[in-house]
């Protein structure tokens, strides 16, 4: 459960970081954030590989990068959803949603070794 409320605190911070690097990307407050990488993380751990297997020929023929397409597309659908997440067009969506992936992995990396135990 630790776990779980770390990523989702990385993932947060990840989302409030995108409008610095992005003038197409406006964001509310803290708590659309949060809802919205809550949506966002179901999104990707429930509809995602259902997507990914739906569109597994457009995944070979790209070596996988379509996976940057769907991504962008549920950032998008996600900024849709919530009335405190902007996000204007398709373009900035997909590399957001790369920027977003990096940040979240590389918070992960730093900071969930220390809220993990030995029991997990």
């Amino acid at each position: 459960m630790k776990k779980w409320l770390v990523l989702w605190a990385i993932n947060t911070a990840a989302l409030m970081a995108l409008p610095f690097f992005f003038q197409n990307i406006h964001i509310s407050g803290w708590q659309s954030a949060l809802i919205a990488a809550a949506i966002l993380g179901l999104l990707n751990t429930f509809i995602k590989p259902v997507v990914q297997v739906l569109t597994l020929p457009l995944q070979i023929i790209t070596l996988g990068l379509f996976t940057w397409v769907i991504n962008a597309g549920f950032m998008l659908m996600v900024g849709r959803l919530i009335d405190g997440l902007i996000i204007d067009d398709f373009s900035t969506a997909l590399f957001a949603s790369i920027l977003y992936s990096l940040i979240s992995w590389a918070g992960a990396t730093v900071f969930l070794p220390a809220f993990q135990s030995k029991d997990d």
